[in-house]
């Protein structure tokens, strides 16, 4: 079997954690670094698709109750390595219509079964909730991001995604896997901030990025000019940051394939996640 790219989705069922900053910005450090890049903006909201302006009158809602194929509502952005498929307020109606669908946690799954051989990571971001979309997503990807604010209760929204996470493993997808738990607004002057650190490294040991993204103005005024904050202000921390992300998640991914290659496993297969032995 050839390499066949990773889908990872971007999930936290939580409101304002950074999901879409992270899913649009990940999506442009990755396409930098010359790597064929698909964003799927799964949210209603479409925020990631108006962070890139884009305007179509199809979007991935057509796709997934199958007026047309995945290819039709993709689109080129002004980097040359990333693609997007837009959203729009018609998702809103999706879950209704999907709930009688045939295999209906699959619909994206099967979309994207192309994309695997012409990106190297597809995106997914995922609308804050927890319903019939993003179990879509979860049952399409490899892995999963999730996006820790560092504050009070983020931790509490934690367990119950991660049992969620668990729960799609055991039930539809195998070898899902969890790519990564990235802190977000983290404020180093802030001890709240160093506090939620502390907790989820001591609960999540290396599930925890090394790299955490920093509150940032440029990152909230990035999309505003339908930018990533790389092509907004590439020296602002935000950018940083999330180039050094996308660096994190490569090296992570060549070392599992160095893995699974020692190990005779096939190297474009997925690492299903350890179980976890303590709780946030």
């Amino acid at each position: 079997m050839g390499d066949l790219g990773r889908v990872i989705a971007v999930v936290n069922q939580k409101g304002g954690v950074g999901k879409t900053t992270t899913a649009v910005n990940l999506a442009a450090s990755f396409a930098v670094s010359e790597q064929r890049t698909l964003l799927v903006d799964l949210d209603p909201q479409a925020n990631a698709t108006s962070a890139y302006r884009i305007e179509s009158p199809r979007h991935i809602y057509d796709a997934l109750i199958g007026r047309c194929v995945l290819k039709d509502v993709t689109f080129p952005t002004e980097l040359r390595f990333l693609d997007v498929v837009p959203s729009g307020r018609d998702l809103y109606g999706a879950e209704i219509e999907l709930v009688s669908a045939p295999r209906r946690e699959h619909r994206l799954s099967s979309l994207l079964e192309g994309a695997r051989e012409h990106y190297t990571t597809t995106l997914i971001d995922c609308p804050p909730s927890l319903g019939l979309l993003t179990l879509n997503a979860l049952t399409a990807a490899d892995g999963v991001l999730i996006p820790l604010q560092c504050e009070y209760y983020a931790l509490e929204g934690l367990a119950a995604l991660l049992e969620t996470v668990d729960l799609v493993g055991r039930e539809l997808n195998p070898t899902l896997a969890i790519d990564g738990v990235l802190l977000t607004m983290f404020d180093g002057r802030n001890r709240l901030s160093r506090q939620v650190e502390d907790e989820a490294r001591r609960h999540l040991g290396d599930r925890v990025l090394r790299t955490v993204v920093p509150r940032n103005v440029r990152l909230s005024e990035a999309p505003s000019h339908g930018k990533p904050v790389l092509l907004y202000d590439a020296h602002s921390r935000g950018a940083t940051a999330y180039l050094e992300l996308a660096q994190e998640l490569m090296q992570r991914r060549s070392a599992a394939r160095e893995a699974h290659a020692a190990s005779g496993i096939d190297p474009a297969a997925p690492t299903p996640a350890p179980p976890r032995t303590d709780e946030p």
